[in-house]
């Protein structure tokens, strides 16, 4: 017997409640499945969009269950928005229920001491979530425009920049990292999905291929690697792509790199189709950085912190949540379903050096679609 399912949570924050509820609500919200029906717990304020957002979904109001006793006995409001998800949950008969992972330990302890036995399991929820719907589909899709927005506006500022002192200057001042994201974001956020403040624009010779944002002048001659990830408003849904760029002459290993990534994003894209598993893909890759000597998580020794080369894995999967299932590394073996979104972010670097390119993906019927329109040109 399959269990039932009960979240609580926002639809700006949890991927999970977006799925089922697709509208921004910012306040935390009880959602239950019981035997096939489907019941928000909620409030005036929000029955009416709710009604029309999810017709088929009952709506109960907290009046309906108390609330206006529990405020006469005094209960502060933590323990009435507690005490009213209970009595939902009581009213429904629910016994069991598979929750995601992140459900408030207060809820946890308030609804197991009714006898509920509650069971946190997120492959469930990362499985509901793998075939998009049209409408996360069509979010991603805008989101991804924006990430090609932000990029564009990323290039030009780079391309019209001129050399001078180990500096790179735009308009008569030093063009920054904090600049270019600046402008990455004003773009992505005029397309209807913002970035956020972290995306990543930085020198190679700083910082190796990290999650590190970057900070400081760019430089001539100096790879610059630009990973941008926006969130479509609507939808909420993210996109996320990556370029290498270098303003002047690239040295040979920069060029080295960028071509090992290249083909790694050829070669793995070519085989994306449903059935094979992320693992199937990440080997691909790393054959390709293995056989130029560039280590790889396969190559390191047990326990190894692993800082330079083909040192992540390739990539995840991309709906509304910008790293979701499924992961294309080492604990891939999920395999991949028609309505997969992935991200394929294949890279590498070493002593200052470093490329990496990314894509985004549809997994289809029969092999994939790639999503990112956007030159791999090292020139911006």
């Amino acid at each position: 017997m399959t269990d039932d399912v009960l979240i609580y949570a926002d639809t700006e924050r949890s991927p999970a409640m977006r799925h089922e509820i697709p509208i921004a609500i910012g306040d935390p919200f009880l959602y239950v499945e019981r035997e096939g029906r489907r019941v928000v717990l909620t409030n005036t304020l929000e029955r009416d969009r709710l009604a029309r957002a999810v017709p088929e979904v009952e709506l109960v109001l907290t009046d309906e269950v108390g609330r206006d006793e529990l405020i006469a006995a005094g209960l502060p409001g933590y323990e009435i928005a507690l005490e009213v998800c209970a009595r939902l949950c009581a009213r429904l008969e629910l016994r069991t229920a598979a929750v995601p992972p992140e459900l408030p330990v207060a809820l946890a302890d308030r609804l197991r001491a009714d006898g509920i036995e509650l069971r946190p399991d997120d492959e469930l929820f990362e499985g509901r979530r793998r075939v998009k719907t049209g409408a996360e589909l069509a979010g991603v899709r805008r989101a991804q425009h924006a990430a090609e927005a932000g990029m564009r506006a990323a290039a030009a500022l780079l391309r019209e920049a001129d050399a001078g002192g180990g500096e790179l200057r735009h308009g008569g001042e030093t063009l920054t990292s904090e600049r270019v994201r600046e402008a990455i974001r004003d773009a992505c956020a005029r397309a209807g999905a913002p970035a956020p403040a972290d995306i990543i624009v930085a020198r190679a010779d700083t910082v190796s291929g990290g999650h590190d944002p970057g900070s400081g002048p760019l430089a001539p001659d100096v790879a610059v690697t630009i990973d941008l990830w926006p969130r479509d408003e609507e939808s909420g849904c993210w996109a996320d792509m990556t370029r290498t760029f270098v303003v002047g002459e690239p040295n040979a290993a920069t060029v080295e790199m960028h071509r090992l990534s290249m083909e790694a994003l050829e070669r793995t894209t070519a085989e994306v189709r449903p059935g094979v598993t992320g693992v199937a893909l990440y080997d691909i890759a790393c054959d390709v950085f293995e056989a130029a000597g560039h280590p790889t998580q396969r190559t390191k020794a047990p326990d190894e912190a692993l800082t330079e080369g083909f040192f992540f894995s390739l990539g995840h999967g991309v709906g509304l949540d910008v790293h979701e299932a499924p992961l294309l590394g080492r604990t891939g073996h999920e395999p991949l379903v028609a309505g997969d979104v992935l991200a394929l972010e294949p890279g590498t670097s070493r002593a200052g050096d470093s490329a990496r390119v990314e894509d985004l993906l549809l997994v289809t019927d029969d092999g994939a679609e790639v999503l990112t329109d956007y030159p791999y040109g090292l020139t911006p």
